[in-house]
């Protein structure tokens, strides 16, 4: 809907600065709220939360949410990015290498929620990265 029409709708005086072509969306909330949002606006900050390829599942997950497929059969899974960070030492490898009582330092990476409830480090199937039916949790 352009400005104008929703300026006409709401039966409003279009501002002489505004441009009443300009294209944007009718937003209806779920407490009744009605407003209108610039086109590149409301497309920049909604995004589809099903039905997306892996490259938006990846986007959704740098930016801390969980993502999991519709064709995953493992009940409750999901996968997410663990941030880099640093543990203590604790093992005997992890110690002679890095010294007693250091950090050890490990980079960001995917972990998968298993259907067992548990957490595992993950890597994506060709399939999986090939899928369409990514979808946020969050």
């Amino acid at each position: 809907m352009t400005l104008g029409v929703y300026n006409a709708t709401r039966g409003w005086e279009i501002p002489s600065n505004e441009n009443p072509h300009r294209e944007g969306y009718y937003l209806i909330y779920e407490d009744g709220y009605v407003s209108w949002s610039p086109k590149e606006i409301f497309e920049s900050a909604y995004r589809l939360t099903t039905g997306l390829t892996f490259g938006q599942a990846i986007e959704a997950a740098k930016q801390g949410k969980r993502v999991a497929r519709a064709g995953w059969n493992g009940s409750g899974q999901f996968a997410y990015i663990v941030p880099a960070a640093s543990y203590p030492a604790q093992t005997g490898a992890a110690k002679a290498h890095f010294g007693e009582g250091s950090m050890v330092p490990y980079r960001e990476y995917w972990a998968l929620k298993t259907a067992q409830n548990d957490v595992a480090t993950w890597a994506p199937s060709s399939s999986d990265s090939l899928s369409e039916d990514w979808m946020i949790l969050d």
